[in-house]
């Protein structure tokens, strides 16, 4: 029987049914493959001849025909659109919803016929045989027969040990658009069905804006193609982007200049330093199969920074766990650049030594280990990133490990390689450096002069080695915790006339007058433990907190101080002969490193060094010339000629010439 247009209804004709024998159905699974395997042949080969049912049903839609239907040419089932059926057929029900076969969940359909038909039959010769029961019912329903619908849903779910494996799902993810729709519809078919949501959790996720915050439009010339887009950028840097911006349920702005930055900040410093291990890596034929990771025999740096790492794991895990992606990016992105601006940049000299000493293997384990662990941390949310370093520095050694870094196990936390004092002590390390930094900007003393003295006041002094790395790092020959750093600076204080006029206008004379005779250290010092200044004035007591008051610093001269919080540092700004000379003959090594650079010189390449012009430089580099060649690794230092690669410079007010040459 042929169904026309009638009535302006489009009815999508199929006519295979007819052509299948239902009575051999359940006798075996190879028989069962062989019928449907040729059924499906037909549904795919008529379905890729033809232009989607879909998109004609919309067309007629368009054209004010409105009662379309999709449906089977049999009486059995009937898969539609949504919309309610004209055509009537004895003994027919509709199929509004099915079970994924390999997951067990219910899920609407699609319209396509192909897709439709895979719903409704899940045993397509690829996973699933019919089963007898649902073969069956198909042919119960063509002899007319009564069906019990409570039977048959127990009959025809053949996943039930699948099913209640994953149901209800953990989450579900769409646009806010969503929410009647995909949201709303699994609802109600699971309530129906099984009296309970589908999922635990629902993620909506906002809609993508332009830089402006307007909506994206063709009209408007502001949308973006998702193809350009992933094809200029990378689809790990869009993925990042779009989750480090904001929560996952408000508007996302897109533009350029946010998705590089994202790119740089993030992915970049992940991959320059995934870079610098595999070139020292492969300079040195450095195999980690080969090693151990000895704990007890690790630097101060190196178990910090597993610590760190440990850390960033368990903090990550959490916070997946609860669906928080922003603050996963948030302590990915710490841990990253920490890992590269300061792990690495403190201790690249320890991959330039020569052999292959303990302290260097420590440096390759520890940096390899960060490197493979935060690889398999942020595959989830980086697949691509990831598996590239997974897959130089895993598989390409280890031909027994997963075959994919998404095919690893989440890493898992080692509870006794995180020392939480130790990383209190690194936040501390780390504010001082910050603050000794500033303090050399302000006396304007270049990084590389050394400094004799520096003194700190903070709430935890630090150990011996925790002081070596703020020694290091600062270039200072000494550091000092004291208490008492009141003799290296004075405070001067004003009232803020915005917030204490209008509070104590009368007495804003008296005000005046007291803070100006005010001991400053010691009002400082009550201002920090109290949280304001009390005192009398005419009889009317007078409390302001800091926002009352404007704070001058006077600096003891010879001495630079800055704080922060409870941190404070004074750096002594009197430099001996002895520093200087120190501080010229860094400035040279600066000057032959960076025409290494320039010369085009590998990392390993040996050179000679030469030098002729100003003889306080020549002078200073023959009495330091053992700590300069192995600083530049050159295996000789000529004064007096030039040869090879030679520039002029001008090192603190010293005319020189100096040369490199390739060894």
């Amino acid at each position: 029987m042929k169904y026309t247009s009638e009535n302006m209804n489009y009815i999508f004709n199929v006519s295979y049914f007819d052509d299948i024998d239902w009575a051999a159905f359940g006798s075996s699974k190879e028989e069962n493959d062989s019928i449907l395997k040729q059924h499906n042949d037909a549904i795919r080969d008529f379905s890729f001849k033809i232009a989607s049912p879909v998109e004609k049903w919309r067309t007629l839609q368009m054209k004010g025909y409105t009662d379309f239907q999709l449906c089977t040419q049999y009486p059995g089932l009937m898969i539609g659109t949504g919309n309610e059926h004209s055509l009537k057929m004895d003994g027919a029900i509709k199929c509004g919803f099915s079970f994924d076969y390999t997951t067990g969940l219910p899920y609407i359909p699609g319209s396509s016929l192909k897709g439709a038909l895979r719903a409704c039959f899940p045993g397509d010769g690829k996973k699933e045989e019919i089963s007898q029961e649902y073969a069956a019912y198909i042919r119960a329903l063509l002899d007319k027969e009564d069906v019990d619908i409570e039977q048959l849903k127990e009959n025809i779910f053949e996943n039930q040990d699948i099913f209640e494996k994953h149901f209800p799902a953990d989450f579900i993810s769409e646009a806010v658009d969503q929410t009647r729709g995909w949201f709303y519809s699994l609802m109600a078919i699971s309530t129906l069905l099984f009296d309970k949501a589908p999922f635990k959790n629902v993620i909506v996720l906002g809609h993508v804006q332009d830089k402006d915050g307007q909506k994206m439009s063709k009209s408007k010339g502001n949308a973006v193609d998702p193809m350009d887009a992933l094809n200029k950028y990378g689809a790990d840097a869009i993925r990042w982007y779009f989750y480090s911006n904001s929560a996952p349920w408000l508007p996302n702005r897109f533009h350029e200049d946010a998705v590089i930055e994202c790119q740089r900040k993030f992915l970049g410093t992940l991959w320059n330093t995934y870079a610098f291990y595999v070139l020292y890596a492969n300079i040195d034929n450095f195999n980690p199969l080969e090693h151990e990771l000895d704990y007890e025999k690790l630097s101060l740096m190196d178990k910090w920074l597993l610590s760190k790492l440990n850390s960033t794991v368990k903090a990550v895990d959490e916070n997946l766990a609860a669906y928080k992606i922003p603050e996963t990016t948030r302590v990915l992105e710490e841990f990253v650049d920490d890992l590269s601006n300061w792990y690495v940049r403190r201790g690249r000299e320890r991959y330039w030594a020569k052999g292959m000493e303990q302290d260097k293997v420590n440096a390759y384990m520890t940096l390899y280990t960060a490197l493979v662990t935060i690889s398999m941390t942020a595959a989830p949310l980086i697949p691509f990133m990831a598996e590239d370093i997974y897959q130089n520095l895993v598989r390409s050694i280890d031909k027994d490990a997963p075959l994919s870094v998404h095919l690893c196990e989440f890493p898992k936390v080692e509870e006794k390689m995180i020392d939480t004092d130790l990383e209190v002590a690194m936040d501390e390390i780390l504010k001082i450096v910050v603050l000794g930094r500033a303090a050399r900007n302000t006396a304007n003393i270049k990084n590389r002069q050394p400094i004799g003295t520096m003194y700190v006041k903070a709430a935890k002094e630090l150990t011996e080695d925790e002081t070596a790395i703020v020694k290091d790092e600062l270039n200072i020959k000494n550091v000092v915790f004291t208490e008492d750093i009141a003799s290296f600076s004075s405070y001067t204080f004003k009232p803020q006339l915005r917030t204490v006029g209008p509070k104590y206008g009368k007495q804003l004379g008296g005000i005046k007058a007291y803070l100006s005779s005010v001991d400053g250290n010691a009002a400082m010092a009550e201002l920090k433990e109290k949280g304001a200044l009390t005192f009398d004035v005419n009889g009317t007591e007078v409390s302001l907190a800091e926002e009352d008051l404007l704070i001058d610093i006077a600096q003891t001269e010879g001495y630079v101080t800055e704080a922060d919080g409870a941190v404070t540092v004074v750096i002594d700004t009197n430099l001996t002969e002895e520093l200087l000379e120190e501080g010229f003959v860094r400035e040279i090594v600066s000057k032959i490193q960076t025409m290494r650079k320039e010369a085009g010189f590998e990392v390993m390449d040996k050179i000679t060094v030469y030098a002729e012009g100003s003889d306080k430089a020549t002078g200073l580099m023959n009495a330091n010339a053992d700590s300069i060649k192995s600083d530049v690794m050159a295996d000789a230092l000529v004064t007096g000629s030039v040869d090879g690669y030679s520039k002029e410079w001008n090192i603190n007010g010293e005319n020189a010439v100096l040369a490199t040459r390739k060894a």
